[in-house]
């Protein structure tokens, strides 16, 4: 069995016959090829002319600030933290601009800096992809990922917008928060699933099923839900998610490294307020392994359409966060065989009554992508839970009492 640190002990296989293994994988192999038809759909990744990054994490390597040695980019976050309190305001300007790439992604930089650092790097990889598609050899796919490439950095640094992390190598990363982060009482994440890259980002059509649209959604129903309380979101597409159905969506080693990059990012989030994580799909996986070790800053962790966590039952998840799960009776995701063998496969449903999760009703989400949809139900109870009220939430079966002991 394939196994990662970050998953604990492997889950104890029901079955006690080799044969009966082998049809378990085979089931395993069948459903996900036929969930190829039906919610995970492949995203051509993109080829990148060099890897801009690592040359300028080299530079940065290289580099210096008034004669002092510049600190290693996996520097931890309150070493960076000091390393940035120490320059003046026209040095940290100077390296944002020198190295934006670099600081754009430095957790413990401060946040307004990465947020200049980003939208400099936006603009050169907008610029890059506008080259491209000047190049006389580029093939009609190349050019047309490159022009819409070049549309979605330009979508990006439009406005105001507040670019947490971004990396154009491959399909992309990138993380965008809405709100005041340096202010907010109450963070929330949201964290999505299968093929989410820099071109799914954020969607115009069926917007809410892009993590701009769930953040943007979360962040209203959470000023609706309580005026008084400041709040950010963070859509968080920092990882990088299987592109489309395969064995990258089977098993658990992109959330097992997605896992690393959320618990970074959770170590880094500014001030002391609680955190709350709202996981879709692929999404529940990562913060599945991510709740081993996690900051005790997370206070809830919310699933929807999730086709496990890597884990029989919420207790392996070892963690002092509260775990909720949610599934429409529509999504697609429930005909997922919810087992895990010889590394195939997330491990227990996690709205099922074994797994001992706290199950709230999807009421509205209609299907697979439709949780953050707004009027829902499904939304309702996440925003219920980021802003701090989460015995008001509703549960998905009456007198169930998924938040009783929290009145």
């Amino acid at each position: 069995m394939t196994s990662f640190p970050e998953l604990g002990s492997p889950s104890p296989v029901p079955w006690t016959t080799t044969a009966a293994v082998w049809r378990a994988l085979l089931a395993l192999a069948v459903v996900f090829v036929m969930l190829a038809t039906t919610g995970w759909t492949a995203v051509r990744s993109h080829k990148a002319v060099g890897d801009v990054r690592t040359t300028t994490l080299k530079e940065w390597l290289h580099g210096s600030i008034a004669g002092h040695p510049l600190p290693a980019p996996t520097a931890a976050p309150d070493v960076m933290a000091r390393f940035f309190g120490s320059l003046s305001g026209a040095q940290r300007t100077r390296l944002a601009d020198r190295y934006p790439l670099v600081v754009g992604n430095l957790n413990g930089a401060p946040v307004t800096l990465r947020y200049r650092a980003n939208r400099i790097a936006l603009d050169q990889a907008r610029a890059a992809e506008k080259r491209r598609t000047t190049e006389s050899g580029l093939s009609p796919v190349g050019h047309r990922e490159a022009s819409r490439r070049m549309h979605r950095f330009a979508s990006l640094m439009a406005g105001d917008r507040q670019i947490l992390s971004f990396d154009p190598t491959g399909s992309g990363r990138v993380a965008e928060v809405v709100g005041d982060l340096d202010k907010a009482d109450r963070i929330s994440v949201v964290v999505p699933g299968v093929d989410t890259n820099v071109l799914t980002f954020e969607k115009t059509q069926r917007s809410f099923t892009a993590p701009v649209g769930m953040a943007h959604s979360l962040y209203d129903a959470e000023r609706k839900a309580a005026t008084d309380t400041r709040t950010a979101v963070i859509a968080w597409a920092d990882y990088t998610s299987p592109a489309g159905v395969g064995m990258d969506a089977a098993t658990g080693k992109l959330a097992a490294e997605g896992a690393l990059r959320l618990r970074a990012l959770v170590q880094a989030l500014p001030g002391a307020s609680p955190v709350s994580l709202f996981c879709h799909s692929y999404g529940s996986v990562v913060c599945g392994v991510a709740a081993r070790e996690m900051s005790p800053r997370v206070t809830d962790v919310a699933v929807a359409g999730s086709p496990g966590m890597r884990a029989e039952h919420v207790s392996e998840l070892r963690s002092s966060a509260r775990v909720w799960a949610m599934r429409d009776p529509d999504d697609w995701i429930q005909g997922v065989p919810h087992l895990e063998v010889g590394g195939l496969g997330h491990g227990a449903d996690p709205v099922s009554a074994g797994f001992g999760a706290r199950v709230l009703s999807a009421r509205g989400a209609q299907g697979h992508t439709g949780y953050f949809e707004p009027g829902t139900t499904s939304l309702a109870n996440f925003a219920g839970i980021a802003v701090g009220a989460p015995a008001e939430v509703s549960c998905a079966r009456a007198g169930s009492g998924c938040a009783d002991d929290l009145a």
